[in-house]
């Protein structure tokens, strides 16, 4: 990804390839089968500081750019899907909005360990009947004087069961809607926090994703991310930053599927020649590459704007729509390719396209994000 943060960056560049390239790469078809996670290999990532990515240094973060950010999502998805929505999400969901919305005293207790390694963050919005609703959400808090006291189920919570600090909404009344949402530091060491079984996904299986319920979890008065009634608008920034993350997690794992589909073209021939020199394998592969530089064009748009103080959901629902899109795309373009192999486990493009499905649905549904650039539409036609 072009950015003129010139020698560091390329400098971290060279750095996360060279450890997706040893570290991460050779283990990824393996833990893709048996759902392991990569607890040690996290660890390390953790200590050359891919936690706390946008954190200052003070606080033990790397003190990075949103450009870096997302180079390092695309590069590790492009091998491991998995990782990199492990990363993204201890970074954008949990990080961010720590950072951006915490007290310093906030950030010291509960960022600083983020940051720096020593432990994984997650995001709890998500329900069993409040997915792209998300402000019907029945999770309820109490106010009872020293503390909240928050009840209900979250559903499909990345890093459930493995990170130990999450910001979740909850409800004053439902009947209030948005505004009766706040946004709590929940520590998930506490009691009442119980987590079911990690869910059997299709892909992304070396993520770990599950339910969580709160029976009574009694949250400090100081764990109030905010204000009250604030909890909604902290979600939708939030989340206006973290589907920037996931458009780069498509990017990478489409620069992936094209990289299977140019090796299994060049190696593979058929009526005495290599695949790409047939015509219809050459121009599928120009147009899969095409498809890629304009998701890639689009998130750097998003992400410019991202680093303004006005609000930018148009285009990162612009960049997440289009690049969970393609990225689903070029993968089935690149199973094409392989032909009869491609649906094959020996080959990285079958795990590749599992992991590729999920892209249009989670941080908000390809619907979703029409109706976010739609609303945007008809607030300019006003002014025309």
């Amino acid at each position: 990804m072009e950015t003129s943060v010139g020698e560091q960056y390329e400098q971290v560049r060279d750095l996360v390839v060279s450890f997706c390239k040893k570290k991460i790469a050779p283990g990824a078809a393996k833990r893709d089968q048996s759902a392991e996670f990569p607890s040690g290999i996290l660890h390390e990532m953790g200590e050359l500081g891919l936690f706390g990515i946008f954190v200052p240094e003070e606080l033990g973060g790397a003190g990075m750019d949103l450009m870096t950010y997302l180079m390092i999502i695309e590069e590790i998805a492009k091998v491991d899907a998995s990782i990199a929505v492990t990363i993204s999400v201890t970074n954008s969901v949990c990080g961010w909005p720590l950072l951006h919305f915490g007290t310093r005293e906030q950030q010291e207790r509960y960022l600083r360990p983020i940051a720096s390694g020593e432990e994984l963050g997650g995001f709890m919005l998500t329900e069993p009947e409040a997915g792209s609703d998300a402000a019907s959400l029945k999770t309820r808090y109490r106010d009872v004087g020293d503390a909240f006291i928050l009840n209900g189920t979250k559903a499909w919570i990345t890093n459930a069961g493995v990170a130990k600090t999450f910001v979740c909404m909850a409800t004053k009344d439902p009947s209030l809607g948005a505004h009766g949402i706040s946004a709590f530091i929940l520590d998930a060491d506490q009691e009442g926090v119980i987590f079911d079984k990690p869910e059997e996904k299709m892909g992304l299986r070396s993520s770990k994703t599950g339910m969580v319920t709160l029976d009574n979890v009694r949250v400090p008065k100081s764990a109030l991310l905010g204000r009250e009634g604030q909890g909604f608008s902290i979600a939708l920034a939030t989340l206006d930053h973290s589907r920037l993350g996931i458009a780069a997690q498509a990017v990478g794992i489409a620069r992936g599927a094209l990289e299977e589909a140019l090796r299994y073209a060049r190696d593979r021939r058929q009526f005495g020649r290599p695949l790409y020199d047939h015509q219809a394998i050459g121009f599928r592969l120009a147009e899969m590459d095409t498809e890629i530089a304009a998701a890639r064009a689009l998130l750097q748009e998003a992400a410019r704007a991202a680093m303004t103080p006005r609000r930018h959901s148009r285009e990162s629902a612009r960049a997440k729509l289009f690049a969970s899109e393609m990225c689903n795309r070029v993968v089935a373009s690149a199973i094409q390719i392989h032909g009869g192999y491609g649906y094959s486990k020996e080959y990285a493009i079958e795990r590749m396209y599992r992991d590729a499905r999920v892209t249009t649905v989670y941080e908000g549904t390809s619907e979703v994000q029409k109706i976010v650039i739609s609303r945007a539409l008809k607030q300019a036609a006003e002014s025309l």
